[in-house]
């Protein structure tokens, strides 16, 4: 198989934590740099300017002499290396200078290969800016650096997702001799059909993309989404299910499937995984005892479901009304369970009243009455429209004195910082002893697939890519005995999803502790599946696919 010599990966995300794609570059990133080393260079956004930018470490002495030729070419960038494990080169770039040319970068576009970019708003523009300067750093880096030095050098260029194909198709256009792959991680047009209430799985082969791009107003998004696609040298997902969605919806089959791997080295092991295990089973349930005035076990179950706040995609809706199905038919529950929503919402501030309770807590003192609306962790902006509010208001979940379930929203971004939980995600993660990830449109699923690295069993759905590469593993529908019950889930038998998911919740509350430690470690060992050393090889199958069509690109132009 060919290997490149360089990778040009780019990517919204990259230095830049929006969501799990930059999960994806961040663990992929060690297993890379062991073969490339510094030939491996990450492209992100500038968006943090003269601000300090925690996730870049800037590096004057990296590729300092073509840092000086881009400063001759208006090009303005930041070089140094991503902080995460392997320290891989990064390059940020400042994109604002282009808007001022996006009338004629889109009228090239448009002639070269017809994207509509006349039905663009909201965040096209933007990314759209930051894809072309991403092509012009990788255009000057090779001309400078690679071109003269190695003529037969094996060079590729990975986009990622819709906002980065206008990069990937003028590097088509004006380097020939580089390869390009594109990876959509969610068509935008699935989503948005999915996002819109619209089933999407049993009229999938009917769906016309084009069409439904225009009907749902996402035509530009669709367009360069798709031309992408077309015009790469090796087209890629990150599931079979979304592969699926591709060839229906963006009339392209995927050339390969890249399933998203997990790199472990933060996982804390020994003590340390379970003193801090403990420290984040104290925290929530103090939180939930400090919200709701009650005295909860120390032995109840935590539960939780996480990531972006889209409503039915991800299923908050069906995982708010599980939860109520447990509260409202508790006679069967063995222990008190707790769960929360972490889906980061349209955050006011921290809740004074609930730090200040809190903090008397750490102090041995004892509350027995709750506080204002007990149900959430921080005041939001227009609260009165808040969606999970509503619902939990509209069934009567109060959280009140002798329920045995209570549900509590944490609306932050879980950064170690937000003024009540004061943990990172990943040492939040480890307090639960159960994570459910109903979701409706799922392509792939990093939540599912981080709480079982860190032997916290889930539940989750056949919709969901992990969950159908779960099964695979298990070599069966898996359940919560095997660490990871996936539910069936279609366009249509919500309450049996929300059903399947409070049984699954009872038996393993129910269940004994041996039992459910046994569950937490068939959860580990699932990970261990997913691993970057093992899913990395589908990444060497897309750069020789990918490296063998620019060869025989050039070899014909020669001619």
């Amino acid at each position: 198989m060919l290997f490149p010599d360089y990778i040009f990966e780019s990517s919204w995300e990259v230095c830049n934590k929006v969501g799990g794609i930059y999960t994806v570059l961040s663990t992929r990133a060690k297993t890379l740099v062991e073969q490339l080393g510094d030939k491996l260079i990450f492209i992100g956004p500038d968006c943090w300017g003269e601000k300090n930018n925690p996730y870049f470490t800037e590096d004057n002495k990296l590729f300092a002499t073509w840092r000086k030729k881009t400063e001759a070419e208006g090009l303005k960038v930041k070089v140094g290396r991503w902080n995460v494990p392997g320290a891989p080169v990064a390059i940020l770039v400042d994109f604002n200078p282009y808007f001022a040319e996006k009338d004629m970068i889109y009228g090239q576009l448009w002639e070269k290969y017809h994207v509509d970019s006349l039905h663009a708003y909201g965040d096209y523009d933007e990314a759209s800016m930051f894809s072309y300067a991403a092509a012009l750093v990788v255009e000057s880096f090779y001309n400078s650096e690679i071109r003269g030095n190695k003529k037969s050098a094996k060079v590729i260029y990975h986009a990622n997702e819709w906002m980065t194909g206008l990069g990937a198709l003028y590097i088509n256009d004006h380097l020939p001799q580089i390869a390009t792959i594109f990876t959509t991680h969610a068509t935008s047009i699935g989503r948005s059909i999915a996002g819109n209430n619209k089933p999407l799985y049993e009229y999938l082969e009917a769906y016309n993309g084009d069409q439904m791009a225009a009907e749902l107003n996402m035509e530009s998004k669709h367009s360069i989404e798709k031309q992408t696609a077309l015009h790469v040298d090796c087209f890629t997902t990150v599931s079979d299910i979304t592969a699926t969605e591709c060839k229906e919806l963006m009339d392209k089959p995927v050339d390969v499937v890249l399933p998203n791997g997990f790199e472990d080295d933060f996982v804390p092991q020994g003590k340390t995984f379970d003193k801090k295990r403990a420290a984040a089973r104290k925290r929530l349930l103090d939180i939930a005892r400090a919200l709701s005035g009650d005295e909860i076990e120390d032995d109840a179950i935590i539960i939780s479901t996480s990531g972006r706040y889209e409503w039915r995609n991800k299923g908050i809706d069906v995982f708010i009304d599980a939860m109520n199905r447990l509260r409202t038919n508790a006679e069967n529950l063995k222990k008190d369970i707790v769960a929360f929503i972490e889906v980061p919402a349209w955050v006011n501030c921290a809740r004074e009243d609930l730090a200040e309770r809190l903090a008397a807590m750490e102090k041995g003192e004892k509350f027995d009455t709750p506080l204002p609306t007990p149900v959430i962790t921080h005041w939001l902006n227009e609260q009165q429209n808040d969606r999970a509010l509503g619902m939990m208001n509209w069934l009567g979940m109060h959280n009140a004195k002798g329920e045995r379930v209570k549900l509590v929203f944490i609306p932050c971004y879980l950064t170690g910082e937000d003024g009540i939980v004061n943990l990172s995600y990943y040492d939040t993660i480890l307090g639960n002893d159960l994570c459910v990830y109903p979701s409706y449109y799922e392509p792939w699923g990093y939540t599912p697939l981080e709480a079982t690295a860190f032997k916290v069993p889930c539940i989750t759905t056949d919709l969901a890519g992990f969950g159908l590469w779960a099964n695979t593993v298990v070599g069966k529908e898996s359940t919560i005995e095997d660490g990871v019950e996936v539910i069936h889930r279609t366009d249509y038998n919500y309450n049996e999803v929300a059903d399947s998911i409070k049984a699954a919740v009872e038996k393993f509350t129910n269940a004994t502790k041996q039992k459910q430690g046994r569950i937490r470690n068939k959860a580990r060992t699932l990970a261990e599946h997913a691993l970057w050393s093992k899913f990395i090889t589908y990444y060497y199958e897309a750069y020789d696919i990918a490296l063998r069509k620019a060869e025989a690109r050039c070899s014909k132009a020669g001619e």
